[in-house]
């Protein structure tokens, strides 16, 4: 951590795949962790080199929507392993995220059910611990949603960020993907305990406009921003039906342009998420050292 401002890693899935690690649809970053652990391991000491305070075990898409039945079954190994992978990789200096990601699907609000939800969300909460220090709700797209992920979080006494995604069609108006408003959002992670606040998984120019009154809204907790290198997804797909390009303009020197921004607003924690490689992450070291 350099000026207070914490380094986080970038996506996996895309570094996974560079790396020539087995990938595909629907199991997603899942697969090199079920075949091929020694690419997850591979990534995430590229991260580490590159510059990363804090990597994020790989178990994003260790969940129902991508596994399916087999998430039942070996959901709690797989899970496991991710976060031992993430420890040895991590060494004496680098902490350690325990991701809590969505069950149902990225931006698919709608598909998140109260009832199953707690039971899942503790398994991978109790699946991580052992070698977490820290646990990030991520790709958040309503409140509900958010509320389940931190209330399982909460149950190891580890400090706790939720990281919200914005809806990329509101240019305008700052919303979850769920249409809720940031203050809403900001209030459900201050009241389940949460340490940070974030946006994830967005356009950066819609977390650019959303940081300024995020971090007005955030009276004392820590306020972060990793967004994807991807074309926005067009509504009509759902989560998982097609793989997004990348923009050209998102290069690390183009990236690292929004993180200058929203250092300057008062972001505290900044990283990558899809698309975002361990260069963009080097780039962003650089700029943090200097």
């Amino acid at each position: 951590m350099v000026n207070n401002i914490t380094l986080l890693d970038g996506g996996m899935g895309k570094t996974l795949e560079a790396n020539g690690a087995p990938f595909r649809q629907p199991e997603w970053s899942a697969l090199a962790l079920i075949e091929s652990p020694e690419h997850v391991t591979e990534a995430h000491e590229q991260f580490v080199a590159a510059g990363a305070d804090i990597i994020t075990t790989n178990n994003y898409a260790v969940v129902p929507f991508h596994i399916g039945e087999r998430f039942e079954a070996e959901g709690v190994t797989l899970t496991s392993l991710s976060a031992s992978l993430a420890r040895a990789a991590a060494g004496p200096n680098t902490r350690v995220a325990g991701s809590i990601p969505p069950l149902y699907g990225s931006y698919e609000p709608d598909r998140f059910d109260p009832t199953t939800a707690p039971a899942q969300l503790q398994m991978i909460v109790d699946a991580l611990a052992a070698d977490v220090d820290l646990f990030v709700c991520e790709t958040q797209s309503s409140t509900a949603e958010a509320a389940a992920s931190l209330t399982a979080a909460s149950s190891h006494g580890k400090p706790m960020w939720v990281s919200y995604t914005l809806d990329d069609d509101s240019p305008d108006v700052s919303v979850l993907r769920s249409g809720e408003s940031l203050d809403v959002a900001i209030a459900t992670a201050r009241d389940h305990g949460a340490n940070a606040v974030l946006f994830n998984c967005s356009q950066p120019e819609i977390i650019t406009a959303a940081l300024p009154r995020a971090v007005e809204l955030a009276e004392g907790l820590a306020v972060g921003a990793y967004s994807n290198a991807f074309v926005p997804k067009p509504k009509e797909y759902a989560a998982n039906e097609v793989v997004l390009g990348h923009r050209d303009d998102l290069n690390p020197v183009g990236y690292l342009s929004f993180v200058d921004q929203w250092v300057e607003v008062g972001a505290t924690i900044v990283g990558g998420c899809c698309g975002i490689m361990p260069p963009h992450i080097a780039a962003m070291r650089a700029f943090l050292d200097q």
